[in-house]
């Protein structure tokens, strides 16, 4: 991940680098969409389905925005504007996907 934010004088509000904070978004973007995947083949093979397959889905994104916050060192206003894009960004769409796959199965 690239440092979105830039550093500037106390007191200033921080700047952020568009490119960098775009190409963050487009990587957790890609790897909730790989993960969505992943788990509704996951759950279609273990037989997760209705209630235990939600559950299931969301397990694996709260996993993953774990992952992400890691990644960032917890510094999350170094790399994105808000909490928000790696606590929920792109949980819903990649929902669809999941049940997608799962149906699949």
């Amino acid at each position: 991940m690239a440092a979105a934010a830039g550093s500037g004088f106390d007191g200033d509000v921080p700047i952020f680098h568009a490119e960098n904070l775009v190409s963050n978004i487009k990587s957790i973007n890609y790897s909730r969409t790989f993960l969505s995947i992943i788990s509704g083949v996951v759950a279609g093979i273990w037989g997760f389905t209705g209630l235990k397959g939600f559950v299931f889905y969301f397990l694996v994104m709260m996993v993953a925005s774990l992952g992400l916050l890691a990644k960032a060192k917890f510094s999350v206003h170094t790399y994105f504007d808000s909490w928000n894009r790696i606590v929920i960004e792109g949980v819903l769409g990649g929902l669809m996907v999941s049940l997608i796959e799962a149906v699949k199965n």
